[in-house]
C-alpha cells in the first residue's frame, strides 16, 4: 500500500508540474521553464552538497553578469553562479549551527588560518568604512566565495577522485569559452587586437581576465601530462590538444600581463623543480628590489626611452610591456597605481573601506598622471593590482594579510611538494603553485579575486593543496583513499 501511495504521489506531482509549465508557457512567462533546473539544483543542495558544489564549478566559465540582461541595475551577480555560491553560503552556516564544523587540523592549518585573519580584517576595515553599504557588500561577496570554494571544497578534496573532477569540471566549460572566443576573432581576424579585446563577452569583461584565466590554468595541464591516468581522468592525447587549445588562447588574448605571469611562473617552476630554496628565492628577490630602488632612476629613464605602442605585432606587443611614456593602457595603470599609494597616505591603518577604490580615487590624480583613458570622476574602474587596492581601501594590515595569504600559500605548495610520498601529489601540487605563481604575479598588474570566474579556482587551488598538506603528503598515507562518489 506504501508503495501504491508513493506512485500516486509521483504521477500527481508530475501531472500538476506539467500543467503549471503549459501554462506559463501559454502566458508566454519563459523565465518560469527554468523551474526544473531550479529545483534539481535546490534537490542538490540539500541531498548532495558534493555534486552541488562541482555543479556551481561547471557553470561558472559560463557564467554571464546580471547586467547584461538588466543593464540598469545597480548591482551586479554573474549568473547563476552566485546565486548558487549564496545558497552554498547560507546552507554551510545551517551546518554550523548543527555542530558540523570542519576538522581541528584544518581549522588550524597555516593557510586556513591567514585566510581567516584576512576575512576579519576586511570585516573591520568594512565597518569602519568611509562608505559602509558598499563595504559590506564587498566583504559579503567575498565571503561566499572564500566559503564555498575554500572552506566547503576542502571537504570534498579529502577525496582524491574530486580533485581532477573538480580540475576537469572547470577545464571542458572554459575550453567552450575558448572556441567561442577564437570564432569571434576569426571574423575580425585573429591578428585582430582591437577585437581581442572583446571576443571573449559576455563570459568574461575583457581580454586580461580571460587571459589571467588561461594563465592559471596552463601549467595544470601541463602537469597533467606527468599524473598517471587514474588521477587525471583522461588520456594523454585528450590533455595535449587542449594544452594546445589553451596555450593558442593566450597567445591570441594579446594580454601582455598574462604572458609576462607565465614566462615568470614558468621561471619559479624551475627553482622549484631544482628545489631552491624559500629563503634563497626571498633573498634573491629583496635583492633584485634593492637594485632596482638604488638605480630607480637610471631605470626610469631608460623606460621612458621605450615609445613602442601596442601593436597586432607579437614581437612588438610584447616590446610595448616596459612603455610607460605613450602607451595608455601602462600609463593609465600607474595612474592607479599612485591613486592608491596617494590614498593610502590619508588613512594608512584602516583605509577608506573594502571595495571603496572606484569610488574614491578621482581626487587622488594628478594632472601630469592622467592619460587619454582617464576620467574626471574615476568611474573606471578598480587599482589594477591585488597588492595596491587592499593597501588603499583596507591599509597597511589589510596588505599584509593579502601577502601572508599568497606567501603561505606558496609555502604550503613547497611542503606538499617536498613531502609528498607519491609521484601524483608532487606533479599535481608542482603544476598548482605554478598555475598560482603566475596569478601572484599578475596580481601586481590587475586584480580579479572579487570575480566568480578568478575566486573560484584560486580559492579552490589553495584548498587543494591544504588537502594534499594534510591527507596525501605524510609519510604514513601512502595509500589513495577512495572516492566516495561512485566512478
Amino acid at each position: 500500500m506504501p508503495a501504491k501511495n508513493e506512485t500516486y504521489w509521483f504521477y500527481s506531482l508530475s501531472a500538476l508540474f506539467l500543467i503549471t509549465e503549459l501554462v506559463f508557457i501559454y502566458f508566454e512567462i519563459y523565465p518560469a521553464l527554468l523551474l526544473p533546473l531550479v529545483l534539481l539544483f535546490l534537490f542538490l543542495a540539500f541531498y548532495r552538497l558534493d555534486v552541488f558544489y562541482l555543479s556551481i564549478v561547471f557553470l561558472t566559465p559560463l557564467s554571464i553578469p546580471l547586467q547584461e540582461f538588466f543593464p540598469q541595475l545597480p548591482f551586479n551577480l554573474s549568473i547563476p553562479s552566485e546565486p548558487l555560491l549564496i545558497l552554498l553560503l547560507f546552507i554551510l552556516i545551517y551546518r554550523l549551527f548543527l555542530k558540523d564544523s570542519p576538522e581541528r587540523a584544518f581549522l588550524f592549518h597555516p593557510l586556513t588560518l591567514a585566510i581567516v585573519i584576512y576575512l576579519t580584517w576586511m570585516l573591520i576595515s568594512a565597518l569602519t568604512s568611509t562608505m559602509p553599504l558598499v563595504s559590506l557588500k564587498f566583504f559579503i561577496s567575498h565571503t561566499w566565495f572564500i566559503a564555498g570554494a575554500y572552506f566547503f571544497a576542502y571537504e570534498i578534496f579529502k577525496r582524491p577522485g574530486n580533485i581532477p573532477r573538480f580540475l576537469w569540471l572547470y577545464i571542458i566549460p572554459l575550453a567552450l569559452v575558448i572556441l567561442f572566443t577564437l570564432f569571434n576573432q576569426s571574423q575580425a581576424g585573429l591578428i585582430n587586437q582591437k577585437a581581442a579585446h572583446s571576443a571573449m563577452k559576455p563570459f568574461y569583461n575583457d581580454h586580461t581576465a580571460y587571459g589571467a584565466i588561461l594563465a592559471l590554468f596552463i601549467p595544470v595541464l601541463a602537469g597533467m601530462f606527468f599524473v598517471r591516468k587514474k588521477i587525471r581522468r583522461a588520456p594523454g592525447w585528450i590533455v595535449f590538444v587542449l594544452f594546445l587549445l589553451f596555450f593558442t588562447a593566450l597567445i591570441f588574448s594579446y594580454s601582455r600581463a598574462a604572458w609576462l605571469s607565465l614566462a615568470l611562473a614558468f621561471g619559479i617552476f624551475v627553482l622549484v623543480k631544482f628545489r631552491v630554496r624559500f629563503i634563497t628565492i626571498a633573498l634573491f628577490s629583496l635583492i633584485l628590489a634593492g637594485l632596482f630602488f638604488s638605480y630607480r632612476t637610471m631605470v626610469l629613464q631608460k623606460l621612458e626611452r621605450n615609445k613602442q605602442e601596442s601593436s597586432t605585432s607579437f614581437a612588438q606587443h610584447i616590446s610595448s610591456i616596459t612603455n610607460i611614456q605613450t602607451d595608455a593602457s601602462n600609463m593609465e595603470r600607474i595612474n592607479r597605481w599612485k591613486c592608491a599609494l596617494r590614498m593610502f597616505d590619508k588613512k594608512p591603518v584602516l583605509g577608506w573601506g573594502p571595495g571603496t577604490y572606484m569610488f574614491q580615487y578621482a581626487p587622488f590624480q594628478n594632472s601630469n598622471d592622467r592619460t587619454i583613458i582617464s576620467t574626471d570622476f574615476g568611474d573606471r574602474g578598480n587599482a589594477h593590482s591585488e597588492y595596491l587596492g587592499p593597501l588603499a581601501e583596507s591599509g597597511l594590515p589589510g596588505f599584509l594579510t593579502v601577502l601572508g595569504v599568497f606567501i603561505l600559500t606558496f609555502l604550503t605548495g613547497l611542503r606538499v611538494y617536498s613531502r609528498a610520498t607519491e609521484k601524483w601529489v608532487s606533479n599535481l601540487s608542482v603544476a598548482l603553485l605554478t598555475g598560482l605563481s603566475s596569478y601572484f604575479i599578475h596580481g601586481l598588474m590587475n586584480n580579479f579575486l572579487d570575480t566568480d570566474k578568478a575566486a573560484i579556482p584560486f580559492w579552490s587551488f589553495l584548498a587543494i593543496l591544504v588537502a594534499l598538506d594534510l591527507h596525501y603528503s605524510k609519510p604514513e598515507n601512502t595509500e589513495i583513499p577512495q572516492s566516495g562518489i561512485p566512478e
